[in-house]
């Protein structure tokens, strides 16, 4: 192929993965915060089971400011939502949304004039703008948190720090068992707590009493959760991002990762920095956002009473939140809501990038099952010791090994590899997202080696697990090598000694056996032994393959 017909071939998959078919259909949600507006536009494919994200949008409105005083929305604040609601709107109605779906939050649902704000961007932007309860807040944030990421069998406890609320909820992959909202939010405690125009330090008196307030107003919801033991904490929203960036700045010197946690000794210390500093030095902090330095402080207030009173350490940081879980309730209420129900996390979201990458889902699910079965024969018959995590992520690999023949079938493990790697997989952390494409990478042609960049930056453990899962993959990809699922089985077991791979199959099997006798160097380099194949078939097979099998 050459490069003329590679972005021919490029150009045409990328029109047709985003060109809209007759079935799809856009919707976007609108979060009314108290402190900011954020739009989430996308785009729903019944035909492949899968949605895609258009757009995400956030602009900061503080419809809360001056608010929780007297309970009425100031005529500026509103004018400032309108005319950023009116820009999403007709963003999403460009882009041909059937459904605009717009909720508020804290600042809107305890404003005398509510029935006004809302008249007002009906009548304005044309938005039907829903006020939720602090309740129904808690389990949308739920349905977004619990959605994107990977709990197992572990309870989570979900804290989201909003501008006017904070909710507290604890549930596990599947559930809530608890659901909370506190009137306590960076924007409502600014505007208790300072005035307006108030730029200086803050001493720590002050920030004390700030602290007593909150405890104060939590302590009948830390009670309520007693009886919800849970095993990981997981913080959401702006202020705890924020929080986190400054203190991976400040501790480690550099830009937050994923799996990066704020710990509770890091936060007391950056309070304590941020207290010392007037707000102009404060919106100079490395890793702040300048528009949140004026709120900063009473959001960290809030943070650091709860995990000191809940005896957390440490808490993970999600990007996901309330805008998501409207999206999740959304679809779990249409006749698509296996895009958020079929299997895991994890699952959902290999299957989504594997349809937008149209894969042969057949052959990519048969590939997966030969590679578990020969990944615990291998293992029962004492080839490998790999633990058994590593299972799954090449369950993982096998059904994305080919997502990057979408792009172009000449090397396309060099672009699975990097699909896999940069497609923010939803319930992964990054040493996992880089064994899966790893994987991937070395399911044909290159073998492992520390020579290659994608292999060297793995630690070990990672390493000797990719060069079991590859070969096991290689082997899985060659016994399926026609693509029409012609073997049916295939294990390793033990027999005088000797290595013997049954492969049952119920067609003629030629290319898939040939294809298998060419990984036995590596094999033999992996493994240090060699196999020998069984065939077990009901069919008679060419004279190539019986001179194979003589």
């Amino acid at each position: 192929m050459n490069n003329t017909d590679f972005v021919s071939r490029i150009r045409d998959n990328v029109t047709r993965a985003f060109s809209a078919s007759a079935q799809d259909r856009t919707a976007a949600f609108i979060d009314m915060g108290t402190n900011s507006i954020r739009l989430l536009l996308v785009r729903i494919e019944p035909s492949s089971g899968t949605f895609s994200i258009l757009s995400e949008q956030k602009v900061t409105i503080r419809l809360g400011e001056n608010e929780f005083a007297d309970h009425y929305l100031q005529p500026e604040a509103m004018q400032r939502a309108v005319t950023v609601c009116k820009q999403f709107a007709q963003m999403a109605r460009s882009n041909d949304a059937d459904h605009i779906i717009a909720i508020a939050t804290s600042a809107t649902r305890e404003a005398k004039n509510q029935a006004e704000f809302v008249a007002l961007l009906n009548e304005e932007a044309q938005i039907k703008l829903r006020t939720i309860s602090g309740i129904e807040e808690a389990r949308l944030i739920y349905l977004g948190i619990s959605r994107g990421i990977h709990l197992e069998d572990k309870n989570a406890l979900m804290i989201d720090i909003g501008g006017g609320s904070t909710e507290l909820i604890v549930g596990d992959q599947d559930n809530h068992h608890h659901l909370d909202s506190l009137k306590l939010g960076a924007v409502r405690l600014g505007s208790m707590f300072f005035l307006p125009d108030e730029t200086g330090p803050i001493d720590a008196a002050r920030y004390a009493v700030l602290r007593q307030y909150v405890r104060n107003s939590s302590i009948r919801s830390i009670q309520k959760l007693e009886p919800h033991p849970f095993d990981v904490v997981y913080g959401s929203s702006g202020t705890l991002e924020n929080l986190a960036d400054i203190a991976i700045q400040m501790f480690e010197g550099r830009s937050r990762q994923p799996e990066d946690t704020l710990k509770y000794e890091q936060l007391t210390q950056v309070v304590e920095h941020l207290c010392e500093l007037s707000l102009e030095e404060r919106a100079k902090v490395p890793g702040i956002n300048t528009r949140r330095a004026d709120i900063i402080i009473p959001g960290a207030a809030i943070i650091h009473t709860l995990m000191e009173e809940l005896g957390i350490p440490e808490l993970h940081i999600t990007e996901r939140g309330l805008r998501d879980g409207l999206l999740v309730n959304y679809l779990q209420r249409s006749e698509n809501a296996e895009m958020v129900e079929e299997g895991s996390v994890r699952m959902r979201s290999v299957l989504q990038l594997g349809r937008r990458c149209h894969f042969d889902e057949g052959h990519a699910r048969t590939v997966a099952d030969l590679s578990l079965s020969l990944f615990d024969s291998a293992k029962e018959i004492g080839l490998h010791t790999t633990k058994n995590r590593y299972r799954q992520l090449l369950e993982y690999s096998a059904l994305l090994h080919d997502v990057g023949i979408f792009l172009s079938y000449n090397h396309h493990q060099e672009h699975s590899y990097y699909l896999i790697k940069n497609a923010d997989l939803l319930g992964f952390d990054q040493t996992e997202i880089g064994i899966m494409a790893s994987t991937a990478f070395f399911h044909r042609k290159k073998r492992p080696s520390d020579k290659h960049a994608q292999f060297k930056e793995l630690d070990k453990p990672s390493r000797e697990a990719v060069r079991v899962m590859a070969i096991l993959l290689r082997i899985a990809e060659s016994l399926d090598r026609s693509h029409k699922n012609a073997v049916t089985s295939a294990s390793f077991r033990l027999e005088g000694g000797n290595i013997i791979l049954d492969v049952v199959c119920e067609q003629d099997c030629q290319l898939e056996i040939l294809g298998i006798y060419h990984h036995k160097k590596l094999f033999r380099k992996i493994f240090d032994r060699e196999y020998e194949v069984n065939l077990i078939s009901s069919v008679e097979q060419s004279a190539e393959v019986d001179e194979l099998m003589s």
